[in-house]
């Protein structure tokens, strides 16, 4: 889908980078659980049940977040049909806005409104309500990184490799600005994020009109 499309792959580079600077401003908000990687919080909640911590109950707090922003995302892309990537992007800014406005007087919720926020997002560019493209979590396209090194090595037919390079660099500089941006600005680092979100919606409405009778990915 992405490799064949270079507009759609700028769109989800986009997201990705969307979800690296969420996630890094909750990492530094929330003292070291993940907002979008819900691997890291999976460890989180294994160690804090082992040592009899709290931790494990934050984690888990944050892991329903999660699967519950999937669902509300994959019903709103279901309910948009067509318009499925504006639809999905537009949820995601809306939630966006609402952490921003939260995080001053209620951490808690706004942290939720940011986890309901990043599991949305992977319903963006759901195919036929499949999800292909990891937009939050980068451990699938480091995978094809290194089978592609792999084929190399072994002289035959290397897979397409740029789009999962991009993928993991888009969320790697979107982390960097957003660990900068909340140390230089504290919270309202949050309201960069909500007008990346609201720009990528933009976009997303943009490639819907220049494709209206594609079928949503």
């Amino acid at each position: 889908m992405l490799r064949s499309d270079r507009r759609l792959l700028g769109l989800a580079v986009g997201l990705s980078g969307l979800a690296g600077f969420v996630d890094a401003i909750g990492f530094l908000e929330a003292g070291g659980f993940f907002i979008s990687f819900m691997s890291g919080n999976s460890t989180r909640l294994a160690v804090g049940v082992a040592e009899g911590t709290t931790a494990a109950l934050a984690a888990v707090a944050l892991i329903v977040g999660f699967v519950g922003g999937c669902v509300l995302g994959f019903v709103v892309g279901h309910l948009a049909g067509t318009r499925r990537r504006p639809a999905v992007t537009a949820l995601v800014t809306l939630l966006l806005i609402a952490a921003a406005l939260l995080m001053p007087w209620h951490k808690e919720l706004a942290l939720a409104a940011m986890v309901l926020a990043m599991g949305a997002e992977n319903a963006a560019l759901a195919d036929n309500g499949e999800v292909k493209v990891g937009l939050t979590y980068m451990t699938g396209a480091l995978v094809r990184l290194g089978q592609a090194a792999a084929h190399g090595l072994l002289g035959i037919d290397r897979p397409a490799w740029v789009a999962d390079l991009s993928l993991w660099l888009g969320l790697v500089t979107g982390a960097t600005l957003g660990a900068l941006a909340q140390l230089a600005m504290g919270h309202t680092a949050l309201w960069i994020a909500a007008g990346l979100a609201a720009t990528l919606t933009i976009l997303a409405v943009l490639l819907q009109r220049r494709a209206p009778a594609t079928r949503p990915h």
